[in-house]
């Protein structure tokens, strides 16, 4: 993860890259590790913790581990790949 402050967010953390090999999932390692991220943050008086996460059939089960976390889903990121 990496930090970062700005008027909008405060203090903030921001998850770049959250993955689990396929014959780990479902044995809790993600969401142990977000409960240090959030340990860490409130720790270091950090106001938040963002994360983005692609939206295919693959990432149901992540995006149901982010929302039992209590992540709210706060924007849509749009992008267009031209080359």
């Amino acid at each position: 993860f990496e930090w970062g402050y700005n008027l909008y967010r405060g203090r903030y953390i921001y998850i770049d890259d959250l993955s689990t090999l396929p014959e780990a999932r479902g044995k809790g390692y993600a969401s142990q590790l977000l409960d240090w991220v959030f340990q860490y943050a409130t720790e270091n008086n950090f106001d938040q913790v963002h994360l983005d996460s692609g939206v295919n059939e693959n990432r149901w089960e992540a995006h149901r581990l982010y929302l039992n976390k209590k992540f709210n889903i706060t924007s849509l990121h749009l992008a267009i790949k031209l080359k």
